[in-house]
């Protein structure tokens, strides 16, 4: 079912569910700093997921189903469907309706099965999400509050440069001192030989740490929250490290799927790099050494 527009938060219910239907209850759910986040069980028992923000903010929900939808036609791992978006001008608010993931226990195999599902992933056909280039998406997105620009380009390591970093360097502006700036000019000219090509383009989650996946009713990780586009699988990865990683049991099932060697480990941080520029942008000074940790090193 495609993702249904709506005028209000009411018709969007009666679309889905049909005339007579409304909301009996909303509860609030912790998580996210971005928007308000709730569980909305409606006059027949039926659970949704509700995101909201301001009517302005209508764009990020629009980038967000585009990143669910294209992430779940891939059919390899689980993913909220989205439902219903939209704007209520009585409410001020603009709404995403998604399906509700009831909670559920860790299966024995989780990280395993994460794993090996997250490298299928990677692996599926991509190529009509990005017209006119190898990588990038059909669309600019968000990673945070932060605009996440999309364009198509034949090359990953260029892609990277004018997509990921520049963008985030030129966004730190003063927030970065004359060395440091230096340093990431010096990387950016470097960059064509510091990423390879990878073998094959993967659709990536984007933005995937700890926070953005979640248990579903399976048992099984089902992931959300994405800043979707397509690249090198190996960004993705690196995301997952950026904040104390994942279980060593999610790694050696990727590999079971897709090898990746030491050489991995050399790129890890010039990946993570670009979430760490966007931390400094979104969240101030305390994420500046670490930008100049790496920056120095790939200098």
């Amino acid at each position: 079912m495609s993702c249904i527009r709506a005028n209000s938060l009411d018709e969007a219910i009666v679309k889905l569910s049909g005339e007579g239907r409304r909301i009996a209850d909303r509860k609030p759910v912790s998580g996210g700093d971005i928007n308000r986040a709730w569980r909305l069980e409606l006059s027949d028992g039926t659970a949704l997921f509700m995101k909201s923000n301001t009517v302005g903010r209508l764009p990020f929900f629009q980038a967000e189903v585009l990143g669910l939808e294209a992430l779940r036609g891939a059919g390899t791992i689980g993913v909220p469907e989205p439902l219903a978006l939209g704007t209520d001008a009585r409410q001020g608010i603009s709404f995403l309706l998604m399906e509700y993931l009831e909670p559920a226990p860790r299966s024995k195999a989780y990280w395993e099965t994460f794993g090996r599902e997250l490298a299928l992933l990677h692996r599926a056909g991509c190529a009509s999400l990005v017209p006119g280039g190898r990588f990038g998406f059909a669309a600019d997105n968000f990673i945070g509050a932060t605009p996440q620009r999309n364009s198509p380009r034949e090359s990953w390591p260029v892609f990277f440069r004018d997509c990921r970093l520049l963008p985030q360097i030129e966004l730190a502006g003063d927030a970065l001192d004359r060395r440091t700036r230096g340093q990431l000019d010096r990387l950016l000219e470097r960059l064509e030989d510091l990423l390879p090509e990878p073998d094959f383009p993967s659709l990536l989650h984007g933005d995937l740490w700890s926070g953005n996946a979640v248990c579903g009713p399976d048992g099984k990780a089902w992931i959300l929250d994405p800043a979707a586009y397509v690249g090198s699988f190996e960004a993705d990865l690196a995301m997952t490290e950026l904040f104390g990683g994942f279980p060593a049991a999610f790694y050696g099932a990727y590999r079971e799927v897709t090898h990746f060697g030491g050489d991995y480990a050399d790129r890890r941080d010039l990946y993570n790099l670009y979430h760490l520029l966007n931390h400094l942008n979104l969240f101030g000074g305390s994420y500046l050494y670490a930008v100049q940790r790496i920056a120095g090193r790939y200098a």
